[in-house]
């Protein structure tokens, strides 16, 4: 690999956009390859690569630029540090005063956990997060955490069992070149080798798959959705789990989309099209106390709460969003989960089910909106998670809660809660 001034610069300009976390950071790469599109696919794929690594390891990186940070020794200190690269592969890439830094950075030392540096330090997180995460994991626990999550994540296909079985779809895509394997857990999940570019590949255009991490599949089996029954995926979002509900109930029944951005779910009808899925009614509701919700109280046999949240689980793939977080908005965000939750709720059946589920880590998020949940409507009781998998063939230690993380699993974060109107 030979890296060239021009990547390295181009790098340092995305990435000095990016850190003012005005936006996403895949909105920022988005626009900026939009409005250059002379840039060739390996330049991308550098400059991907050096934003998103620069922002799995950002205070670990500072640390090694010293007072004098700039977007530009940034990427240089990643480069030597964590990608490991040589001078010789960044001959075209140096002068200077650049070769002296990328030299000092490879041996610059960064002092001890505890005594030079804190754990949040050495593990790339912000302090307030840390200290959630510690407060009921072990710092060993956190420590490994906050590495699984700083490694970029592996590319999973979700298989269209109305188009192809899982079989068929690892044997058709290993012939075209693409190495691939059966998930883990899901039964519908295949787990590429690298990230090849499918967005043009036949099977992907003709619905045969989706990109969706295996553990997001995970709550579309806990939902278990069965033929002919109305179901609600109530925060759908561009509809990745949406497809997956109406896949499991076999194109039958009705299941509606609910949620509050026209611009969201928009983007889940080209993919109703390629899936052939006829059975899913997207509907734009206002909030979540809109009437069309009221008028459906009482008649839903499944509910899906894909809740928004912080979306700490899946920093592997979002690490801007650890340093776009704050205490503030997750204050915020778990009023809205709360209230979220109890409106859904009311949609359920007796004898329905009711899954709350986020990409969330932290417990403020997940158990205690489920237990405040759980003590205000005594009509719903808890189900066991692992159970309600394990009776559909898919074995994960998990318990009475779902709770799935890359350090344990090789999955996004995701926490999940099962619960059944009894009366």
């Amino acid at each position: 690999m030979t890296i060239t001034v021009a990547q390295i610069n181009t790098a340092s300009d995305v990435l000095r956009s990016v850190l003012r976390f005005d936006y996403p950071a895949d909105s920022v790469l988005s626009r900026y390859f939009r409005d250059f599109r002379e840039l060739g696919a390996r330049d991308r794929a550098f400059v991907a690569e050096a934003v998103y690594g620069v922002l799995r390891r950002k205070r670990t990186l500072e640390r090694l630029c010293g007072v004098d940070v700039s977007t530009r020794k940034l990427v240089l200190a990643w480069l030597a540090r964590v990608e490991g690269a040589t001078l010789r592969q960044l001959g075209e890439g140096l002068h200077g005063r650049d070769t002296d830094f990328f030299t000092e950075v490879k041996g610059r030392d960064l002092g001890k956990v505890g005594e030079d540096i804190s754990l949040a330090e050495a593990t790339d997180l912000p302090e307030w997060l840390a200290e959630r995460l510690l407060a009921f994991r072990s710092p060993e626990e956190v420590t490994a955490l906050a590495q699984s999550l700083n490694r970029p994540a592996p590319l999973d296909l979700r298989v269209n069992p109305a188009k192809i079985d899982r079989d068929a779809l690892v044997e058709k895509l290993r012939a075209d070149g693409v190495p691939c394997a059966p998930g883990r857990y899901s039964p519908l999940a295949v787990r590429l080798e690298g990230k090849p570019a499918l967005q043009k590949h036949p099977l992907f255009l003709d619905g045969s798959f989706e990109v969706q991490d295996e553990g997001s599949q995970l709550l579309g089996f806990l939902v278990q959705p069965k033929r002919g029954e109305m179901v609600v995926d109530f925060c759908a979002g561009a509809g990745g789990k949406t497809l997956l509900l109406g896949a499991l109930m076999r194109n039958s029944g009705r299941l509606y989309a609910f949620d509050v951005s026209d611009k969201r779910l928009s983007k889940l009808k080209p993919r109703m099209a390629r899936s052939g899925l006829s059975n899913i009614h997207p509907v734009v509701i206002a909030s979540e106390n809109d009437p069309r919700v009221k008028r459906l109280a009482g008649k839903i046999d499944r509910v899906l709460v894909d809740a928004p949240c912080s979306g700490l689980g899946t920093l592997r793939r979002n690490p801007d969003l650890k340093w776009r977080q704050s205490p503030e908005a997750l204050a915020e965000l778990t009023a809205k989960q709360a209230a979220i939750l109890g409106s859904a709720a009311r949609l359920v059946k007796v004898g329905g089910r009711l899954v709350y589920a986020t990409c969330s880590l932290l417990p403020e998020e997940n158990e205690a909106i489920v237990a405040a949940f759980l003590a205000a409507n005594p009509a719903f009781v808890q189900l066991n998670a692992q159970d309600v998998l394990a009776k559909q063939g898919i074995v994960v230690a998990c318990g009475e809660q779902l709770h799935l993380t890359p350090a344990a699993h090789d999955t996004d974060g995701f926490f999940a809660a099962v619960m059944e109107r009894q009366a």
